[in-house]
Order: structure tokens, then sequence, then C-alpha cells
């Protein structure tokens, strides 16, 4: 919005009284000042909203009076304080924040569209679960199948219609693998595998970033660890010389994400000073299923979906610690007859739990791994 009003210093007549006045709106044409600005009123506004929305959260007994899937076993001595009665569904604060400030620093184009019909979307998923394990008064909420469908539909439309789209075709048919300066498929065989990888990407990312959601400030410190990186990727990628410099894909528009994610940054570290441990609010599904959703949103628009890959080891290496363990228990039970794990517990982070790691330390190390993984993968930009 801030952008278009911009636009009236440069329509104005050179000898217009309100030129003079209104030249500093200039200032708007650039992506570097409104990313610096869309980061800090994220910022504010989280700090403004956060306390009002705790507030509200308790009023409405949106709390969490149910057992914590990962208190279930009673053996969690690393948890000093009970979750219990802590208020869920923050994530409306983190997906309102979010997109209030993209519309108001970005410019508005189809890319930039598309990331916030997947906030809202999986935002909106996320809150209907959030709100069945509130009114329910279990952990059960909406059922895993039709989270999933939702969440399929969804990737599978968004990758259609890049696909039919003749300026976005190519982030669909040509598949890009980091260290590659060359797509590695194209034609069709490429829009299938690209088709499948935004859908796996998609589902895949929203659902990581719902099972690292467990600890106070786990989750949404590396989803902003995370958005840096691709602060940095939309940027250089929505750089037409920059982007043929380092040999990677030049996408049209993609400079406006770069604003997005800025937003992202600061919502994030928003929500973060009421989520750390002791955490006063939880994002609930609400916003884990946004914030992953969005992020391999992102990475698709910029034709690196598989660098989200690297950039989130974290959320991947969650995701498999829950994956592995299914499976190894259902194989187990029906080749021995009896269940066997891989983990004292899934996912990851409730393993470290249980061998005596503080709730803190586990956070604070992941941390440490994140920063590791986002190095790795801004190294793909100067490796190929």
């Amino acid at each position: 919005m801030l952008y278009y009003l911009s636009q009236l210093a440069s329509s104005l007549p050179p000898d217009a009284p309100m030129r003079a006045v209104l030249s500093p709106l200039r200032l708007f044409f650039y992506i570097t000042f409104r990313s610096a600005g869309a980061a800090v009123t994220a910022l504010a506004l989280s700090w403004w909203l956060g306390p009002r929305m705790i507030k509200w959260l308790k009023e409405m007994k949106m709390v969490q009076d149910y057992v914590d899937r990962a208190q279930e076993s009673g053996d969690l001595q690393s948890r000093i304080r009970s979750k219990r009665g802590t208020p869920t569904m923050g994530g409306l604060m983190i997906v309102l924040v979010l997109d209030v400030t993209a519309l108001l620093w970005a410019r508005w184009n189809t890319l930039i569209l598309l990331t916030l019909l997947t906030a809202v979307v999986l935002g909106g998923l996320g809150f209907l679960d959030d709100y069945a394990k509130m009114t329910r008064q279990d952990s059960k909420g909406v059922r895993e199948f039709i989270k999933l469908w939702v969440q399929g539909a969804l990737a599978l439309s968004i990758a259609f219609y890049l696909w039919m789209l003749p300026s976005t075709s190519p982030l669909i048919s040509q598949v890009m693998v980091p260290f590659f300066k060359l797509p590695v498929l194209h034609g069709t065989a490429g829009a299938v595998v690209g088709i499948l990888l935004t859908t796996f990407a998609i589902v895949g990312s929203s659902n990581a970033v719902n099972l690292t959601d467990g600890l106070d400030g786990l989750a949404i410190g590396c989803t902003a660890i995370v958005s840096f990186v691709f602060l940095v990727l939309t940027y250089v990628v929505g750089n037409s010389r920059t982007a043929a410099y380092l040999n990677i894909p030049h996408v049209s528009g993609a400079g406006e994400l770069t604003v997005f994610c800025a937003a992202m940054i600061g919502a994030c570290l928003g929500f973060l000073w009421f989520n750390c441990h002791p955490a006063q609010v939880f994002m609930g599904d609400t916003g884990s299923l946004a914030l992953g959703g969005v992020l391999a949103m992102v990475a698709v628009l910029i034709h690196q979906p598989l660098a989200l890959a690297l950039a989130g080891g974290v959320f991947v290496a969650e995701a498999g610690s829950v994956l592995l363990q299914r499976g190894w228990f259902k194989f187990t039970r029906l080749k021995y007859g009896e269940g066997r794990r891989v983990f004292l517990r899934a996912p990851l982070h409730h393993h470290f739990e249980k061998l005596g790691w503080y709730e803190s330390q586990v956070v604070t190390r992941f941390y440490i791994l994140c920063v590791l993984f986002a190095v790795l993968a801004l190294s793909t930009l100067k490796i190929r």
C-alpha cells in the first residue's frame, strides 16, 4: 500500500507545489527500505498486540487444559513447569501481523498474493484444529487425514496454477537442485516432478514445523532463522544482475518476497518475545501450519524448493524422527509381535528431554544447529 502511495510523488508535474513535500516517498521504491520497514512494523505490532491477544485468549478460555502429548507418559523430568493453562492459538497474532505488514509494505503481485493465500488457508486449518482441541478438551483435534487432504488440495491447486500461468510456468516445469547451475529436469517430465515436489514441499514443511512446535520458543525461533535465509535468497533471485552473476534463475517480482520474509522475521521475533521459556502463549497449529506452508511457498516461488530442506534441516530432522519412529514401531510389531522404538520419544526434541536435557538446553542447541543449516543453504549461492 505504501508503495502505491509513493507513486504520487513521481506522477506529479515537476512544477507541482506538493512534489517537494512528497519527494521523500520515493524511498518506498527501494526493496531494502521497505524490507526494513516491514521487519520493524511486524515487530512493533507483535509487541503491541501480544498482551492484548494473550488476555483475549484467556477470556475466551482458549487455554491448554488437555494433557499435552509430550506429557502423556508423565516422566519428562526436565519440564520445570506444567504447560496446562497456557493460552494457545497465538498463531492468530502471527498470521494477522504477517498479512497486515505484507499488505502495507509490499508491492502486490501474484507471488505475494499466493503466499498470503497460503498463510490464510493453512492458518485457518490450524485454527479449526486448535479450536477442536479446546472444545473437546483432548489432544486429537482435526483428524490427520483431513488435514493432509486440505494441505494437499491447496498445494496441488497452487502447483497447477503456477504451471498454467506462462510467467511462472518455469517454476514448476524446470526442476532446480542446489549446487547445480542448470535445471536437472525440464519439459513434461520436469512438470510432473515439479508438481509433486511443490506439493510435497508445502505439505511436508507445514507438518514439519508443526511437529517441531513442542518446546517453548523452538519452532518460532528456528522459523526466524530460516526466514533470514530466504530473505537473502529472495533478494538475490529478484535482482537480475545478482542472479546472473551467481548463475541462479532470476524470477521477476521475487524481490517483493524479500519484504514478506522481513515481515515474517519481525513477526517471529515479536512472538518469540512472549513464547520464550516460560511461554506466556503458544502458537498452536494456527501458527505452525501457516508458517511451515509459507516457508515452502516462498521456496517454490523463487525456484529453490530443495534449498528449504537444507535451510530447514532441523525441521527435516524433527519430521524424519517421527516417520522413522512410527515406521520402525509398526514394522517390529508385525515381525516380533512387539513394537520397538528408535528414539526414546519422538519428535526428536523430546528424545533429548528424555536423556535429561533441560528444555532451554534443547532449544538453544537446536538454534545453533539451525544456524549451521542456514549457512549451508546460503553456501549454495556460490558453490555451483
